[in-house]
C-alpha cells in the first residue's frame, strides 16, 4: 500500500510538470510586465503583452511598440518574428533590449497563480500580471 501511495504521488507530481497551456486562455488578453530577469523595471515606463484573437502579439516595450506571433505546439507557447519600432529612448534602452531579447527567446509559457510566466527552458524570463481589457 505504501508503494502505491508513493507511485500515485509521483504521477501527480510529474503530471503537474507536464501542464499544457490552453490557447483560449490567452486570446484577447492584456498583460503588464512585473518582473524582468536580471533587471529593475523602470518607474516611468511600462511594458505590456497583448494577445489578439488569432494569437498575434502586440505591446509596448517601455518606449517602443512591438508585434509578432505566438505559436502553440505540444501545449507550449513560443513567440516568433518579434519586430518593433525604433525610437531611441536612452533612459529605458537597456531594459527594452533585455525585454525584446527575452520575448524572442521564449519557448514556453505557464499561467501560475494569475500570472503569465514566460520561459526559456526551465529559466523564467518574464512575469506578467493580467490587466483588465477595454474591449
Amino acid at each position: 500500500m505504501k508503494k502505491l501511495l508513493i507511485f500515485c504521488f509521483l504521477i501527480c507530481l510529474l503530471s503537474s510538470c507536464l501542464e499544457k497551456l490552453d490557447p483560449a486562455k490567452l486570446k484577447n488578453t492584456t498583460w503588464e510586465l512585473t518582473e524582468l530577469t536580471g533587471k529593475t523595471l523602470p518607474e516611468n515606463a511600462k511594458a505590456t503583452l497583448n494577445f489578439g484573437d488569432s494569437l498575434n502579439v502586440t505591446g509596448k516595450s517601455f518606449c517602443n511598440n512591438y508585434g509578432g506571433k505566438a505559436e502553440m505546439s505540444d501545449g507550449k507557447v513560443s513567440l516568433k518574428n518579434i519586430y518593433g519600432t525604433k525610437m531611441m529612448c536612452q533612459e529605458t534602452a537597456s531594459e527594452e533590449n533585455a525585454f525584446l531579447t527575452a520575448l524572442n527567446e521564449t519557448d514556453n509559457a505557464k499561467l501560475v497563480d494569475g500570472q503569465l510566466k514566460l520561459f526559456k527552458g526551465e529559466q523564467t524570463l518574464l512575469v506578467f500580471k493580467k490587466v483588465n481589457s477595454t474591449n
